[in-house]
Parts: structure tokens; C-alpha cells; sequence
């Protein structure tokens, strides 16, 4: 397998080596980098951000400097690289298929023999005298570190979970703080997370909001356009509600959210929303069809909110992979046969005299 392509436009030259042309990449980030990030926090091109696996050379490393992995989702390099002004490493990327390190390292494509086929490929032997990689903290669930040491010869050394202590750590000759071990989730890195789950739901809302507009119109005595325009577009405001409270405002405010499981926070989420809802529905006590309607959406709002919120458990530090299967063999039935149920109750609170 061949060195990465000079070709990227990241690329700024190549240094040589005893191995060949190896890319030369700066730790400044231009505006394509900076404008790509923020595409790909948006859904926008995500699956394809990535940089050719392989080794590159930050700054002018030398056969001392060291050797940085790191996955091939580009947003994971920039900001290794970014870390790093007036630095001299060399970076080796691992093909991750474009998923970032922790995500990866949970689903293996970060791990052992990736990295030992990497190294080889690259011929680390013959561009480095020493024998030692740093790796990111959260790479550590995929990556056996004694086997990496028996199998290639170097010593895998887990670097500090934040790129941007990395130079700390360097020049502490390789040893990270307490500070430096601790994993923070803080309400800006919770909310940065938000987009891309929002985007792909509402994806599927651009489908599924004119059909509740046009149904909402079906029976009742004032007529079809008089029933879109009441419970249709009432109809639109309790899925969207349900989306952001799922999407956006359970992530947002999760420590603050009662009870251990993704979905019991989102209940709660969501049955706040609904309660807001009633309250500018209040007129629709008046009579049946109403009190159905609104006991329609007290089931499909929580069980939306519920579901949203346990696909946050991916991107938490607050889950763990066998609690995650664990709560969804019991809560995924739940949202299903509640959202089921509350379906069926606002269609057929449109037939109700």
C-alpha cells in the first residue's frame, strides 16, 4: 500500500524519506477546513470528511520526533493538527471509515490490527528510531496494547483525551495530569453534537408533517380545509415541539434531566412539552374529539421525545454499550406501542361526533 496522495488539498509538499515522499501537512487550518467542520456538523457530506489513511509529517519531523495517531475522520485530524502550532510530529491515520476516534474504537475499526497494518504499511520502522505511539485516551477500548507491542515492536502510549493538551504533554515527557484523564461534557460540547441528529430527523419530518397537515382534515363538521387548518397544522406544531424537545433540548439539558436512562429523560422532556401544548389547546376540553386529540399527543409526544433522546447515547460520555442494549430491549417497545396508540386515537378523534 502506497503513501497518502500529495494531492489533497490540505497537503502543503512532502518531506522525503527513506521510504519515499511522505505529505507534509500544517498545524493552520484554512478556510475549506474550517467551512468542511462545519458542513459535517450539519449532516452535510459526513460519511465522505475524511483523508486518505496513511503517515504524514507535521512541521519538519526528524527520526526522533513523535508519532501521533489519530482516525481518519478529518475533523478528528485538524484538530490533532491544529493542536499543534510550531510542532514537529508525524501523524499516522487509521482507516476508521471516516468515524471519529472514541466512536470508532467502540465498534473496533480503531484497534489493534488496524494499527499494526497502518505501521507497516507506512514503514514506521525505518523513518523512526524509537518505537513508541502516542494514542488518544478514548482509542483505548479498541486497541490491545500488549499485542500492538508483540506484533510491531512499538509501545502504544495513550496520549491526553483533548488535542489541545497535547503540547502539556509532550513536553512533561509524556505524562498527562489527573486534568488531562478527565472526559468533561459540557453544555457547548452537548450543544455542538445537536445538528447532526436534528438534520437527519428532519429528514424524515419533511415526509411525515404534510401527511399529519392533510389527515388532520379528514372528518369532522366544518369541513376538510377547516380540519387541516386546525389539527393539521396543530398537528405540525406537537411534532416539531416533540422533535426539538427530543433533539435539541434533552441533549442541552441532560444532568439536569430526572432519572439514569436516555429515554426516561426524554419522557420527561416530553411530557413537559405536551403539558405547554395543553395549554394553548385549553379550548379543546369543550368537547370529545378535543379531549381525544390531546390524549393523542400526550402518547406520541413523550414516546417521540423518548426515542430522540436515546440516540444522543452514542455521542455521551453518560452510557455505557451493555446499558444502552439494556435499555432498549424495554424502552423501544414502549415508545413504539405509545406512539402506535396515539396515532390511532388522533385519527380516530377526527371521526368522533
Amino acid at each position: 500500500m502506497s503513501l497518502p496522495s500529495l494531492r489533497q488539498p490540505f497537503v502543503e509538499g512532502s518531506i522525503q524519506t527513506r521510504v519515499g515522499s511522505v505529505p507534509r501537512i500544517s498545524s493552520t487550518l484554512a478556510r475549506a477546513d474550517r467551512l468542511g467542520s462545519i458542513k459535517a456538523r450539519w449532516g452535510i457530506g459526513r460519511m465522505r470528511y475524511t483523508v486518505e489513511p496513511g503517515l504524514y509529517a507535521l512541521g519538519d519531523p526528524d527520526k526522533q520526533a513523535p508519532v501521533l495517531v489519530t482516525a481518519n475522520y478529518k475533523m478528528s485530524f485538524d484538530r490533532l493538527r491544529e493542536a499543534l502550532p510550531g510542532r514537529h510530529a508525524w501523524i499516522l491515520v487509521l482507516d476508521t471509515n471516516g468515524i471519529n476516534v472514541w466512536c470508532a474504537a467502540g465498534k473496533g475499526v480503531f484497534g489493534t490490527e488496524e494499527l499494526i497494518r497502518r505501521g507497516e504499511f507506512s514503514k514506521l520502522e525505518n523513518i523512526v528510531d524509537h518505537r513508541k505511539l502516542i494514542l488518544p485516551q478514548l482509542s483505548g477500548p479498541g486497541v490491545a496494547a500488549h499485542q500492538v507491542k508483540k506484533l510491531s515492536g512499538f509501545k502504544v502510549i495513550y496520549g491526553p483525551i483533548k488535542a489541545m493538551d497535547l503540547p502539556e504533554f509532550l513536553d512533561a515527557g509524556l505524562k498527562a495530569t489527573p486534568e488531562m484523564r478527565n472526559k468533561t461534557f459540557t453544555v457547548k460540547e452537548r450543544t455542538v453534537l445537536v445538528p447532526v441528529e436534528l438534520v437527519s430527523v428532519l429528514k424524515w419530518a419533511l415526509i411525515i408533517l404534510p401527511a399529519f397537515f392533510f389527515l388532520g382534515g379528514l372528518g369532522g363538521k366544518a369541513g376538510y380545509w377547516a380540519g387541516a387548518l386546525n389539527y393539521g397544522l396543530f398537528a405540525i406544531a406537537a411534532l416539531l415541539s416533540a422533535v426539538a424537545a427530543g433533539a435539541v433540548l434533552t441533549p442541552i439539558l441532560l444532568p439536569w434531566l430526572p432519572g439514569r436512562a436516555f429515554s426516561v429523560k426524554g419522557l420527561v422532556a416530553g411530557l413537559i412539552t405536551a403539558i405547554i401544548l395543553t395549554v394553548f389547546r385549553a379550548g379543546n376540553f369543550s368537547d370529545w374529539p378535543g379531549r381525544a386529540e390531546m390524549l393523542a399527543w400526550f402518547l406520541m409526544i413523550p414516546a417521540i421525545t423518548a426515542y430522540l433522546a436515546m440516540n444522543f447515547t452514542g455521542a455521551s460520555t453518560y452510557t455505557s454499550l451493555s446499558g444502552v442494549k439494556k435499555e432498549m430491549k424495554w424502552a423501544v417497545p414502549l415508545e413504539i406501542a405509545a406512539g402506535a396508540a396515539g396515532l390511532f386515537i388522533w385519527l380516530g378523534s377526527r371521526f368522533v361526533i
